[in-house]
């Protein structure tokens, strides 16, 4: 099997840890091959965007989400190391505005799958990181919400040494309580 699939607290997320494949020149593994990945997780997904992004030390990104054209995404780091979060905005789900948080890093070669109805984020532990990610549905930035980073309803044990660094609109998000969120 080319994945080790490890379900979170949340059973919907999942942890990936590829085969890795390493000697004295380097490494190689597959990071994404779409007929292993069903046949891993069990999920018939189409992704139709890949996403890159790098930031500096302390930068959070996040708690974001479409509330129409919800995105599944499967991250992964390919510099540095962040502490990735998802938040379940089902309001069906037994889990709802609960978190899980997983260390993601160009080291463990980790990926997570956050599914549709999900509100996600991260934060950069290293000196910078580069953080790639596939998306089921296209970005929209009339659905595009953002939920407050620091919610004391959801609670996130962010690993902060400092005050992170944020997007204006990450810094006005709405609490729980406030947002809009999936039925």
């Amino acid at each position: 099997m080319p994945y080790t699939v490890t379900p979170t607290a949340i059973p919907e997320v999942l942890v990936l840890e590829p085969r890795v494949f390493g000697d004295a020149r380097g490494f190689f593994f597959e990071s994404f091959n779409a007929r292993d990945f069903a046949q891993a997780t069990g999920l018939d997904v189409e992704f139709v965007q890949d996403n890159h992004s790098k930031s500096a030390q302390g930068v959070l990104r996040g708690l974001h989400y479409q509330v129409q054209h919800a995105q599944g995404k499967l991250v992964r780091v390919v510099q540095g190391e962040v502490f990735d979060v998802a938040v379940d905005l089902r309001q069906s789900s037994p889990n709802f505005g609960r978190w899980v948080g997983e260390r993601l890093s160009a080291d463990n070669k980790r990926q997570m799958w956050v599914p549709p109805g999900f509100a996600h984020g991260f934060v950069v532990l290293s000196e910078s990181a580069e953080f790639l990610y596939k998306t089921t549905d296209y970005w929209y930035p009339e659905h595009e919400r953002s939920l407050l980073w620091n919610d004391p309803a959801i609670g996130v044990a962010w690993p902060l040494a400092a005050p992170p660094l944020l997007a204006a609109k990450d810094a006005a998000a709405p609490l729980l309580a406030q947002a809009q969120v999936f039925a």
